[in-house]
């Protein structure tokens, strides 16, 4: 028996519940990790809460890092006694041991330590596919500015430093002065508290009333109308989550004035395959070991602690990644 994290029903941050669980050895096409670091996001939240619904008995949780126990039938990839870090559904994280799919599970470097594979696998693989794959029709190119919100969250902080990379110039958003300092010390050209600014007019006036080719946004009802505003013509909305609450439905009268795109962007349907999965990753990998991208983990809790960082993430008062620790 090991102990993991479960909900019985869909509710506050009070229904996560430290229970016993048995893991049996993995099935076709699984390992058994045994987990040294465990990644928190706002989807477990979504999940807890029931905006995702998931049949109950819930076990939350879908990144984290540790060592390959056994493997089951068909997985060549990988062998006991791999350090390994890994996204996927279905959820089940938050335990000190789980059976995982073999086919999102990757090979973690010597040079990145547990913690930091925990903390940067979906919000580093979200950065990765959002730059690279997720374009306006436009094209991006060096130079250009981009409007990416929350950008001091944990996917924020690692797309700061890779638009650096790239060469794109971003504006970036946070909810207060510290996050948007924050922002700015990891590759942001400029930030705005869209607590005490207009972040609209800030918008325009920074890039001469033209708007921007894009906006990254997983904030949701809060920024969705001013998003659609900083765009240029022809530009893309690219929604990838919802801290804030459902975005209103859209009209096509609201995007035939400048042809604007929008789309709704996840991390799966970029997993066509393994060898696809392996790619994205060893491109991180390579960013996070080159030092082009530090993974900031600002906050950690023990796995007993989890209503407690639950609370912490919804109220929106963590920066950059949080991690469990079993």
């Amino acid at each position: 028996m090991v102990l993991a994290v479960q909900i019985q029903r869909n509710g506050g941050p009070e229904e996560l519940q430290l229970v016993e669980v048995e893991v049996g050895p993995p099935g076709p096409g699984e390992v058994r990790i045994r987990h040294h670091a465990i990644g928190l996001n706002f989807l477990d939240v979504y999940q807890r809460s029931g905006i995702y619904k998931f049949p109950m008995p819930l076990q939350l949780g879908m990144e984290g890092s540790g060592i390959v126990e056994a493997v089951g039938e068909g997985v060549t990839h990988l062998k006991e006694g791999d350090r390994v870090a890994y996204t996927t559904l279905p959820c089940g994280s938050y335990a000190e041991v789980r059976n995982v799919p073999a086919m999102w599970v990757c090979v973690l470097p010597d040079a990145i330590s547990f913690e930091t594979g925990a903390a940067m696998m979906l919000k580093g693989l979200t950065a990765q596919y959002l730059l690279h794959k997720c374009k306006p029709v436009e094209g991006l190119e060096a130079g250009d500015l981009i409007l990416f919100h929350a950008a001091a969250g944990g996917v924020g902080l690692i797309a700061c430093q890779w638009a650096k990379a790239l060469g794109y110039r971003m504006i970036a958003t946070a909810g207060s002065e510290e996050k948007c300092q924050l922002a700015l010390a990891n590759g942001a050209e400029f930030a705005i508290n869209y607590r005490t600014e207009n972040f609209v007019e800030r918008v325009k006036e920074i890039t001469n009333g033209e708007g921007v080719k894009i906006v990254y946004d997983s904030v949701g009802k809060d920024t969705w109308e001013g998003s659609l505003e900083c765009l240029r013509a022809f530009g893309l909305l690219a929604s990838f989550g919802s801290a804030s609450g459902t975005p209103p439905p859209i009209t096509t009268t609201q995007l035939a004035p400048k042809s604007l795109y929008v789309t709704r962007q996840g991390l799966w349907p970029h997993f066509t395959s393994r060898e696809a999965c392996q790619a994205m990753a060893d491109q991180l990998f390579d960013a996070v070991i080159s030092g082009k991208i530090k993974i900031h983990i600002e906050q950690r809790f023990a796995m007993r602690d989890v209503q407690e960082a639950h609370r912490a993430l919804e109220a929106r008062k963590t920066i950059g990644s949080t991690i469990l620790i079993p």
